[in-house]
Parts: structure tokens; C-alpha cells; sequence
């Protein structure tokens, strides 16, 4: 029995966030590994990887940022509750704290957003391809209808949704981990709403970046891993950590993650079924 091809899309975000980290994403692009990129318009690197997409004709989308470095919009020059007082963003916990307090302003998320948009379009000359949010800040209550807004508005059709199966059940995540996780996945779950009454498309694949362990790649393409729907790390060689400001981001890995039986099991995909053969390819059969 014949079974339709399935395009599995990798994408990887951060790009722009510091060259050395654009230099594994375009290796990766160049090798066939990577399909995609999302682009940081605030990271210190936005120029040169806007020139690297361009050059290499990579797929581009917009990694919206409302929780680290500086704003691009009206906010760099204005008091936001989007900032501290030394005017950068509140970071990843800051912002969802604040979020929850009822101290962030959504029409100046609204606001950043389109500023976001707006940079991308004068860096790349186009439309993103996609919009996905930097640490999930799109799903978060609130947010989340502003941004399904502002992307119908700006015609964006593909955004992603981090709604990952069973990530309560992953005893190999640390509790802090494990816990933002379970709250990302409640989040986008809840998200699944406002995007598609603004007409956006969510990918069933997965595929994303996240902080953990350099060796959690390695397990899974071990197999040790025997099935998982969650955030993995890919490290390209350009490891590190990150900054509060596009002046203090340091060069960290790849993240990407895609659904992967262990070896020798079957997944199905829709009506496609796919095994992972012992050399560690996803081969549909």
C-alpha cells in the first residue's frame, strides 16, 4: 500500500541572536538538516543573518521577542510596561509574572509586534513566512489574541503552537523544566483558539528550541529516548548562554525537535506510517 510523502519542516529559530550561532544555522541549512529559520529583528546579529537568508535563499520567518534584549518600536524611546527601567525587556519569567500581575499594556505588545514586523519586512524585503514567539511569549493569555490579530492583519498564515503531548510525564526533565513546560503546553493549548478564528495554520510536526542539556541530543539519537514530542537540543558546536540585551547575547546551540520513535518502532502521522530504521533515519514506509 502506497502512503502519501509527508515534508517534514525543521526550523531554527534564534537566528540573528550572534553570528556564531547564524554559522551553525546556515551549515545546518546548507546540509540539509535545517529547512527554515525564524529571525530575531532585535537580536545584535539581525543585519548580517537577513544577508545570510537572502544569499542562501532560506526560508525566513519572524521570532517575535517580547522578552529579551531591547524593543524595536516605540518603546526603545518611551516608558513600557514592557521594560525595566534600563529599558530592556523584562525576560522570560519577568514578563509572564507581569503578564499575570496585570501590569503589561497589550496595546504596546500590539505596538512591538508590528514594529517587529515592520523591521522584518525592511530587512528581508518580504513578509515572514512564519511567526513564532521567542520562549513561547505568543501563546501566553492575552498575548496571544493580540498577536492572532496583528498577523491576520499582516497576512502571516503559519504560526506554531508548543502544545506537547505528555511533557508532565518526561521523569528526564528537572522539575523547574518540567513545570514550564506543562504551563507552555496548558498556554498554546488555550491559544489554539484565537489563532484559528484569525485564520492561522498550526504544523502537527514539531519543531522548536529550548535551554537543556549539550547531551541531550545525544540520547536521543541513541534511541534512549523512545518517543517524545518535546523540545530538543541539537548543539552546533556554538554553545553558551544568553543575555539580558542584544549587546550581551552569547552565542548557544541549535534546538530542534521533531516526534521520533525509538529504533526498530513504528509512528503513525496522519494516514502515513514512518519507522526508525537502526542507522537513525526517518524513513517512511
Amino acid at each position: 500500500m502506497a502512503f502519501p510523502r509527508v515534508r517534514l519542516v525543521v526550523t531554527a529559530d534564534d537566528f540573528g541572536y550572534c553570528p556564531r550561532r547564524d554559522e551553525g544555522i546556515v551549515e545546518a541549512f546548507l546540509a540539509g538538516t535545517v529547512t527554515s529559520v525564524s529571525l530575531l529583528v532585535n537580536g545584535t546579529a539581525a543585519e548580517s543573518a537577513a544577508e545570510l537568508a537572502r544569499r542562501h535563499s532560506i526560508p525566513t520567518g519572524l521570532h517575535a521577542n517580547l522578552s529579551e534584549g531591547r524593543p524595536v518600536g516605540p518603546a526603545r524611546h518611551n516608558a513600557s510596561s514592557l521594560l525595566s527601567p534600563e529599558g530592556f525587556f523584562l525576560g522570560k519569567m519577568g514578563f509572564r509574572e507581569a503578564l499575570a500581575a496585570g501590569d503589561v499594556a497589550l496595546p504596546q505588545v500590539r505596538e512591538e509586534l508590528e514594529a517587529q514586523l515592520s523591521r522584518f519586512r525592511e530587512l528581508l524585503g518580504r513578509s515572514p513566512t512564519h511567526v513564532d514567539g521567542h520562549q513561547h511569549v505568543h501563546v501566553l493569555p492575552g498575548v496571544c489574541q493580540v498577536f492572532a490579530e496583528a498577523l491576520q492583519a499582516y497576512g502571516v498564515r503559519f504560526t506554531r503552537l508548543p502544545a506537547e503531548r505528555g511533557v508532565g510525564s518526561c521523569a528526564w526533565l528537572e522539575a523547574p523544566a518540567r513545570a514550564f513546560a506543562c504551563t507552555v503546553e496548558r498556554d498554546a493549548r488555550a491559544a489554539i483558539g484565537p489563532f484559528s478564528r484569525h485564520g492561522l495554520r498550526d504544523s502537527s510536526w514539531s519543531v522548536t528550541t529550548v535551554e537543556c542539556s549539550e547531551g541531550f541530543a545525544e540520547f536521543c539519537s541513541a534511541g534512549i529516548l523512545p518517543s517524545l514530542q518535546t523540545e530538543n537540543q541539537c548543539d552546533l558546536g556554538h554553545t553558551g548562554g544568553k543575555g539580558r540585551s542584544p549587546g550581551s547575547f552569547l552565542p548557544c546551540s541549535l534546538g530542534i525537535a521533531l516526534e521520533m520513535p525509538a529504533v526498530g518502532k513504528r509512528w503513525k502521522a496522519g494516514s502515513s506510517v514512518i519507522e526508525r530504521k537502526p542507522n537513525q533515519e526517518l524513513q517512511l514506509i
